[in-house]
């Protein structure tokens, strides 16, 4: 008993954060969700909140975007990572450089002040469009034009892949160079090797990183607020879901609305998580497992 008290004390500070900043604000959101409050009352709407959404154009319009971000910077921002923790896997001078150098990005790529600088660098005659203009593409500044605003932010994505690299690199270490070797002595090439070893033995790493970057990119907030001044122009190009929950909650006062809004986001996530761990057992393949 004794034991078991020291245990619960060492966990109080813990279990006060979760209940007191975690668990109850989610089902205070809860109930919001099924109400109008307005931050100062609250009154009883049942499913008016979930069942607007879907009646609502710009909802609508940030579920694309969202969905739309998602499905490209996921991919490219993964096999980015996976190619260039490839190549700092081999033995050269100079490779711990090269590895933090790659890494570092990703230490404040969610930051205000990259947001800022990302920002300044994509405006009209900014560095980018200047650069572009040597090889004659004259963009006019990819801030303010729809047609490029999903492009800047998935090369903002793509920029702080070191998260994900760092963990790839740790994986690849665990790939016996054996296998490498008899493969090679099979005749087997470079893509062959890749497609037949690095890519079943890597196959668990791969999984935990797509998972965790499908959930942090359906939560990208930050940069979209500051790149579009919290409007998410132009003409909602630049309208990610969280920013119109944002917008629903802290700028029209809709607290219900918004709550509504985070609960969806909240399942939709959820769902899909189940799905890829429904789908790795099919290409998921662990040391060991008999399959």
């Amino acid at each position: 008993m004794r034991e078991t008290i020291a245990g619960y004390a060492f966990l109080l500070p813990w279990l006060l954060g979760f209940f007191l900043l975690t668990f109850g604000p989610m089902v205070a959101s809860l109930y919001l969700s099924f109400t109008d409050y307005d931050l100062f009352e609250a009154n009883w709407v049942g499913l008016d909140n979930y069942t607007g959404l879907f009646s609502d154009p710009r909802y609508l319009k940030s579920v694309q975007v969202t969905v739309t971000y998602v499905l490209i910077s996921t991919p490219v921002k993964l096999v980015a990572a996976l190619l260039v923790a490839m190549l700092l896997n081999a033995r050269r001078r100079g490779l711990g450089f090269y590895r933090s150098a790659f890494y570092a990005p990703s230490l404040v790529a969610a930051s205000i002040s990259i947001a800022i600088v990302w920002k300044a660098m994509f405006v009209d005659d900014a560095a980018v469009d200047s650069f572009l203009q040597i090889f004659g593409i004259d963009t006019g500044g990819w801030v303010g034009n729809q047609d490029l605003t999903m492009p800047m932010f998935v090369l903002l994505a793509l920029w702080s892949f070191g998260g994900p690299m760092v963990i790839f690199l740790a994986g690849l270490k665990q790939v016996p160079t054996e296998l490498y070797e008899a493969a090679e002595m099979d005749g087997a090439g470079a893509f062959r090797r890749f497609l037949t070893i690095t890519v079943p033995m890597m196959s668990p790493v791969i999984f935990f990183n797509l998972l965790m970057e499908t959930i942090g990119a359906f939560q990208v907030f930050g940069s979209a607020f500051i790149i579009s001044g919290g409007t998410g122009a132009p003409a909602d190009s630049a309208l990610f879901y969280t920013l119109y929950l944002y917008i629903r909650g802290f700028t029209d006062f809709r607290m219900g609305y918004a709550s509504a809004m985070a609960w969806v986001l909240v399942v939709v996530v959820g769902v899909i998580t189940v799905l890829l761990f429904k789908t790795s057992k099919g290409w998921v393949h662990y040391q060991g497992d008999s399959r």
